[in-house]
């Protein structure tokens, strides 16, 4: 019992290297929340018109390959 203890603490400690400390990590959220709210007011506006953008792109793209005859026998 005691070997499976050291080879999962061992396993386990270079893992901890790749996790920021909690102190980090409150300050990052904290500056992920703020660019969220910074951008959603551009990502409002601009999601219309994507949407907009790519419905126009794929009909021309769906128009064109219909009027094809390629798959007609």
């Amino acid at each position: 019992m005691l070997q499976i203890f050291f080879a999962v603490a061992f396993s386990a400690v270079p893992l901890t290297l790749y996790l920021p400390p909690i102190r980090s990590l409150n300050l990052f959220v904290e500056t992920l929340e703020d660019l969220f709210r910074q951008t959603s007011v551009y990502t409002l506006r601009t999601y219309p018109r994507i949407r907009v953008a790519l419905s126009r792109i794929f009909n021309s793209i769906f128009s064109s390959s219909s009027g094809n005859n390629f798959y007609h026998n």
